[in-house]
């Protein structure tokens, strides 16, 4: 009776829960292994959305005023949307 119940009951029950476990981590790996890692996300300046918008006098791309690099010339403020434009501005 003993082998009986050891023979059709609990090993077959023990055997499945075992393949199940090995199923389920071969395609846990699988699954990880397809997924790309996901990029941290950027840590830049804050810049609060919407505002007035100034043109780059050289490249002329259209630049927040709260997040352009600004420089007086002329008493006037010009914005420029990066250190590079502002340093290669020659004004007429």
């Amino acid at each position: 009776m003993l082998r009986f119940l050891f023979l059709e009951v609990l090993l077959p029950i023990l055997l499945f829960t075992l393949v199940r476990a090995m199923i389920r981590s071969i395609f846990q790996g699988v699954k990880s292994a397809a997924t790309p890692p996901q990029p941290a996300p950027r840590q830049g300046p804050v810049v609060q959305a919407g505002g007035e918008l100034k043109k780059d006098p050289v490249c002329g791309i259209y630049v927040s005023t709260a997040a352009s690099i600004t420089r007086s010339i002329d008493g006037e403020l010009v914005h420029f949307c990066s250190k590079e434009c502002r340093d290669k501005y020659h004004p007429a």
